[in-house]
This record gives structure tokens, sequence and C-alpha cells, in this order.
């Protein structure tokens, strides 16, 4: 039984919306006529469900020309190696992120968080094709740009494609940006750099990889920006800060003789 096609954008299926239902991280079919590409897969337990979902779509599975990974996140890709079976296509990632699935690296993934009592598999998984800044993915007839933008994760991607950019984890419609976590690579220079080119772009619609699309908008990106700065001067971020004011002045008040205002 085929299903109508619910086109987010021209050439642009979210799977959970097609699905009218929640599959975990957003998943999108980009539709370049002759062949498709996916952007992330999810997990294990919805690949099923996705995979018939594309059939009922009428998207022939032979027709996936890859299965493409935002960042090696373990809810992004751990059905990739399941998905590049069954679909019979190719995978493509950053190096950094190729490095991390093709090891099966359960920490830096966050397939594996001890102190939670967290663990779920990560699936070794072959990386096709390693993908660099500027790099251009033909789809059918369509030209997929590809963005390093790191931060979130040292191997988080983004894709342009005309007005639209696929901007993973980097920024959500609330304001927030995915987690920043020493474990996870996290680098907070990078992340702001990374949110300032999306800011300065001239794409007008933001696809991330939770929560719904959105038109970009400065009152989204700029307080995100700002927060994130002040983040470099915070213990709360640990190692991922770039400093502590605070500590460093403590140490010259130690070397000086100097006591606590108290």
């Amino acid at each position: 039984m085929k299903n109508q096609r619910k086109y987010l954008f021209p050439n642009v299926i979210e799977l959970n919306l097609q699905a009218g239902r929640p599959l975990g991280v957003n998943i999108y079919l980009i539709d370049g006529g002759s062949e498709y590409v996916l952007l992330d897969i999810g997990q294990d337990d919805t690949l099923d469900e996705v995979i018939d979902l594309i059939r009922q779509l009428d998207f022939p599975l032979s027709k996936c020309k890859m299965v493409i990974a935002t960042h090696a996140d373990a809810d992004h890709v751990q059905a990739l190696a399941q998905a590049r079976e069954r679909l019979k296509t190719k995978t493509a990632a950053h190096p950094k992120a190729a490095a991390l699935i093709e090891s099966g690296e359960v920490v830096e993934t966050y397939a594996q968080i001890t102190a939670q009592n967290f663990s779920i598999p990560m699936p070794v998984c072959k990386i096709d094709v390693r993908l660099k800044d500027g790099d251009v993915i033909e789809v059918g007839n369509l030209k997929l740009t590809v963005w390093s933008t790191p931060g979130h994760t040292p191997g988080q991607l983004s894709f342009k494609l005309r007005n639209l950019l696929f901007s993973g984890d980097n920024i959500y419609k609330d304001t927030c940006v995915g987690v920043i976590d020493a474990h996870h690579g996290s680098n907070i220079p990078d992340y702001i750099t990374s949110l300032k080119r999306i800011l300065a772009d001239d794409a007008e619609f933001l696809l991330p990889s939770h929560g719904p699309a959105f038109r970009k908008d400065p009152a989204v990106l700029q307080p995100a920006i700002d927060r994130l700065t002040k983040y470099q001067y915070m213990a709360d971020f640990g190692t991922c800060a770039v400093s502590w004011p605070l500590q460093e002045q403590w140490e010259k008040d130690i070397l000086a003789g100097k006591m606590p205002d108290l």
C-alpha cells in the first residue's frame, strides 16, 4: 500500500512527520528524482519502520545513494550498519565521526553513560565516504553542499540545499544547542564559530536533527551565541571552558598575599 508523500519543502521529506509519530532523531529523505539520500538513520528499534515507510512512499530501496551521518551520536547512527546492509548502499560521515563509528566507540557517541546506568549497543559500521567542508554531494538533479560545523562534536556536519540548511544538532527552534560535554569532544569556541557561520549565511530555513524546522532568525541564533560566549569562562563547563577568571584571580591573590574580601 502506497502512502501519499508529505514534502516538508520541495524534495525534502522528514520521516517523523511522514510517519505521524516520533521515531527519535529527525531523518530527512532528500529526493533527487532518480535517487535519494537519507540524513541520519536513527536507532535499531525503529529501522524496520523507517524501511517500511520508505517502501510505502514508493522509493525503491536500491535508489538510496547513501546514508549520511550528521555526526556519530548513537541516537543518530546506531542503525547505520544494518541500514548499509539492508539498503545495499554507501555510508558517509566526517572523518572524525567515521573513526568513532568504525570503531564502535561508546563514550564519545553517548551509547554508554555509566553514571546514569545507560548503555546501548554501538554496532561497528564501515564508512564508505569521508566528507569534508565544501564537498558537493549530487543527488539526482540536486546538489548538497557539505559544511563542517564542529562544536557539539568534532565531526558535526551541516548540509546546504538551496535556501535550506540541514543544521544537525547545532541549534534548535527554542535557542537551545546540542549537548556540550568534554567526554563528547565538544568545543565551545568552535561551536560559536559554527553558529556565527549559520547566522551569516543566506539560508532561509534551518532543519535541525531534533525538533521542528524553522525560519532562520537572529532572535534564535544570537542568544545562543551570546550564551556560549559566556560559557567559555564558566566552571560549569569544566574542561570545555577556555578559562575560569575566578580561579585565575584567586591564584593571583594567593601569590600576592591578599586575603578574601568577606
